[in-house]
């Protein structure tokens, strides 16, 4: 996604934007640009970012409930107005509501009832603490952990495409088990992060402390729970490590994952969450399960039901009363990322509904906000962007003629969805129970988590999303090939196709050949036309490719996120590979489109710039120091200064539509490219 992951990529904590298309592209009209949103004072060949957004930086400060504040972000918050409405309407006991809006509605008011939420207090979890606090030995650890729905208790259960067969869909366990947000934040030892961890172990002895347990005990406690993550966590894969996708390959029988780990009881896990007849299974971390077997075999067993008891209240404070909410929200909220303020509880409940119900929720923002018109505009303009890159691919020098050939065959098998999912999702076996937020949270949680466990062994369905309808992002699935754009981003300032078409196609066009880019990036190149890991390079071509990559991996390692914080070009390089060939092709297609037409200045400013303009002032945004250093951690894209000033620094085209000298911050000497 312009922010993203198996492995979907794309933008941005990740996002995007479209227009293009049809005669309508051709249009000059009034221009799609913010000339407020700009910093004219500012030498654009200095510093691109800043001469594109620092009037939209200054007039737009980060809301006190947000932790960044970007182009994206704010459409987000607008889009989720537009939800609102939905389920307010959708939330009055009418009597003339469908099933669908009737699970909506409910599940909102249910999550909007704040009186209720606070009169239950505890009450909703007392079960499950029942439950683990009846373990009496560690094979019944097994039955605790299949009750948890969620993810991330010890570690993580769900249903991928077969690494080696992209039509099958097979079981997959893969390392979890962290209440931080990533394995670095446990064994990183610079001075900031080990204040995060005593916030941390801080935040862990006050959420015992609400569940009943005395200060000295609940201090013992939270050592207790970082001690065991801290080890999970020293087990794990990093994020780099993660990104090389023959890292996660490791098909194994179930026999095998035993051999492993063989304290854990996985004939008792899998018959217990439904899926008895595994007999093989993907194994992303076999490191992660023998550390978590050497784990289980050396901490006591009251140890292990505090550290579950921990992850029941972890996953769950969100929905509880305030004590935990607010308590949650000090160390996440505010500790990790900076906010100021909770989010309003409708824009919480909103959020939760698109979460577990956001194909019923999309297809009622569909109905009302998404018409066919703008559905097959989008398509236009994807299809400009891929006879861009098929251009390119064939023009390539660096590349021989066996492997282009295999190039062109993906790119001509790429599934192309727009906007929503051609099938809908069936939810009438969830059951939605007005004033029980929590049980509609834990019901959600079960359908979804048994909606993909009964996946396997099946042949995949490739016109599943794994984004709702309403989201303002898009993304590119390697194991799919097929580029995803929600309705919710197809929607304005984003995609106009009225508008003129030079920044719709900075924009817009940079979103599209963004994930298409995708499926050739230093992860996406490694699957072929139907998803299949396999290698379709020539040895040549392959060092050739990556000759290119390290030069631009190489360029963002040299960019300051945060005090002496440094962008991870490594895990950045596949977003960093997207946005330098996305603008490309996007500046290749315009190019096409408006070929032997007189296009004019407007506002004073050519085409050529306009077209860079819009590019720039999609990332538009400014980030919380905390966040920052939350990103710099466990994101894969680089900031959005970077993101602008990066990309057009390659491009020859930005520094002649800018009349920038030689030696220009915004003129690289050692240009990059790949695409």
């Amino acid at each position: 996604m312009k922010h993203s992951a198996v492995i979907l990529t794309g933008l941005a904590l990740i996002v995007l934007s479209c227009a293009a298309l049809a005669q309508q592209t051709h249009s000059t009209s009034e221009p799609v640009l913010d000339l407020s949103s700009m910093d004219q004072s500012i030498d654009p060949c200095t510093d691109f970012f800043a001469y594109a957004c620092g009037g939209w930086i200054k007039n737009n400060p980060i809301p006190p409930d947000q932790s960044s504040w970007d182009t994206y972000s704010k459409m987000q918050d607008d889009n989720r107005q537009e939800l609102r409405a939905i389920l307010e309407t959708a939330s009055a006991p009418n009597p003339g509501r469908d099933a669908t809006r009737q699970k909506i509605g409910d599940y909102y008011a249910s999550c909007m009832d704040e009186k209720a939420i606070e009169a239950k207090g505890v009450g909703p979890l007392k079960p499950e603490l029942e439950r683990i606090n009846n373990i009496h030995s560690k094979d019944e650890i097994a039955g605790v952990k299949a009750a948890m729905w969620y993810d991330n208790v010890l570690f993580n259960f769900e249903s991928i495409q077969d690494f080696r067969d992209a039509n099958q869909v097979i079981g997959n366990v893969d390392q979890g088990g962290l209440g931080l947000p990533d394995r670095d934040y446990y064994v990183k030892t610079d001075p900031k992060s080990e204040e995060l961890r005593k916030q941390y172990v801080a935040h862990v002895q006050k959420m015992f402390e609400l569940l009943g347990d005395k200060p000295q005990t609940a201090a013992a406690e939270a050592q207790s729970v970082m001690r065991i993550e801290t080890a999970l966590a020293k087990g794990s894969m990093t994020r780099v490590e993660r990104r090389e996708p023959k890292n996660l390959d490791h098909k194994m029988s179930t026999a095998d994952l035993n051999k492993i780990s063989p304290e854990f009881p996985w004939h008792t896990y899998f018959a217990k969450v439904g899926t008895p007849s595994i007999s093989a299974l993907n194994v992303s971390a076999p490191e992660f399960f023998k550390t978590l077997n050497q784990e289980l075999k050396q901490e006591s067993l009251a140890d292990w039901k505090t550290y579950l008891r921990w992850h029941l209240v972890h996953a769950n404070a969100a929905h509880l009363s305030s004590p935990f909410l607010n308590e949650n929200f000090a160390f996440y909220g505010k500790i990790l990322q900076g906010q100021q303020q909770l989010k309003p509880r409708w824009k919480r409940c909103t959020t939760e509904v698109d979460d577990y119900l956001g194909e019923a929720l999309g297809k009622a923002y569909v109905d009302k906000y998404f018409s066919p018109e703008a559905k097959q505009q989008a398509l236009t303009m994807v299809k400009q962007i891929e006879g861009a890159m098929q251009q390119d691919i064939q023009n390539l020098s660096w590349m021989s003629e066996p492997t282009k050939q295999q190039a062109l065959i993906k790119l001509h098998a790429v599934a192309n969805k727009i906007g929503y999912p051609d099938k809908w999702r069936d939810y009438s076996k969830l059951e939605i129970v007005r004033g029980d937020e929590l049980g509609n949270v834990e019901r959600s949680r079960e359908f979804e988590f048994r909606r993909q466990l009964n996946k396997i062994g099946k042949p995949v369905d490739r016109g599943e999303w794994d984004m709702t309808p309403p989201t303002v992002n898009a993304y590119y699935n390697p194991q799919m090939n097929d580029i995803n754009f929600p309705a919710g981003v197809l929607q304005p300032p984003a995609f106009d196709p009225k508008e003129d078409a030079a920044p719709n196609y900075g924009d817009t066009g940079g979103t599209i050949g963004h994930e298409l880019t995708h499926g050739f990036d230093d992860e996406g190149r490694q699957f072929d036309a139907q998803g299949d890991l396999r290698d379709w390079w020539t040895p040549q071509d392959a060092k050739a490719f990556q000759e290119r990559a390290d030069c631009i991996s190489n360029q963002y390692s040299g960019y300051t996120i945060i005090d002496d914080i440094k962008i991870n070009g490594k895990l950045t390089l596949g977003e960093d590979v997207a946005d330098l060939g996305g603008l490309i092709l996007a500046y290749m297609a315009w190019q096409q489109d408006t070929q032997g037409q007189n296009l004019q200045p407007i506002d004073g400013l050519t085409p050529d710039q306009r077209f860079f303009i819009g590019y720039g002032q999609s990332w538009c945004g400014q980030t919380r120091d905390e966040t920052k250093r939350l990103r710099a951690t466990v994101d894969p894209h680089s900031p959005e200064k970077y993101r602008t000033n990066g990309v057009v620094s390659n491009m020859p085209e930005f520094q002649q539509a800018f009349h920038c000298k030689v030696g220009a911050p915004m003129v690289n000497t050692n240009r990059c490219r790949v695409w």
